[in-house]
């Protein structure tokens, strides 16, 4: 499927994973990423644990719902969600484009464990990653059959670059769960351990190191399409979802 920025997403398609996974390296240039990052508010981080994280618009409510604002900033719209539009992965959505975005900031050493996106979101999410590269952990959800071998689940991982693009959808979405391990360096990144490896900008940045990847600080920018918008004001809201 071509796009209007010369994109064939199926060429993209990170073979070497579960179904409907897409990486798409330096997805927006240097430039876009510096401007976005200077208008990512400084006074509006929440602060966990083991991240940081902004709602925009807004968190979503107890009953998973999206309070209805005048939507994304323009700053996010432009260039990340036109970009995204033209991929045409939002084209079976509810409302045909991003309309949420969780921007989180993770330090060296921090992560997040394994989960779900849920069923608050139609089944796409597109992820933008900023300033710094780190491998996102992928595994098969446990099986409902208490006879089976939990141990058996594939799991995979994908390295993300600054400024790629990873899309995650249909079986990939629902089935899998992702997380980032809390640790300061990515080891052991090649061919054989990395299933986007082929996809990736650039190998030889990573075999340089000989496979390692130390991490700094990394801003990701989680585009979702929020199913149920309320047109009804509310000041108390839900939990946070990764």
């Amino acid at each position: 499927m071509a796009d209007k920025i010369g994109i064939d997403l199926e060429q993209s398609r990170i073979k070497d994973a579960p179904a409907s996974m897409f990486y798409i390296p330096n997805f927006i240039t240097q430039d876009e990423e510096e401007y976005i990052l200077s208008k990512i508010p400084a006074n509006q981080w929440i602060t966990l644990s083991h991240r940081r994280l902004q709602a925009i618009p807004a968190r979503l409510t107890p009953s998973n719902a999206l309070v209805a604002s005048s939507g994304l900033p323009e700053w996010l719209l432009k260039p990340a969600v036109q970009r995204i539009d033209e991929l045409g992965i939002f084209q079976d959505s509810p409302y045909k484009t991003a309309n949420h975005c969780l921007i989180n900031g993770y330090l060296p050493g921090q992560g997040i464990m394994p989960h779900e996106d849920g069923s608050a979101y139609h089944p796409v999410v597109a992820t933008i990653s900023l300033s710094s590269s780190l491998v996102l952990d992928v595994t098969e959800k446990k099986s409902n059959d208490s006879s089976s071998d939990q141990d058996d689940r594939q799991s995979w991982r994908i390295f993300q670059e600054p400024r790629s693009l990873l899309v995650t959808a249909g079986s990939a979405y629902t089935e899998t769960l992702h997380g980032i391990a809390e640790v300061k360096e990515d080891i052991d990144l090649k061919g054989e351990t990395v299933a986007n490896w082929d996809l990736l900008g650039d190998r030889e940045r990573v075999m340089e190191s000989g496979g390692n990847n130390l991490r700094e600080t990394r801003i990701s920018l989680t585009f979702r399409d929020v199913l149920k918008v309320s047109n009804v004001g509310s000041k108390i809201f839900g939990k946070v979802r990764g």
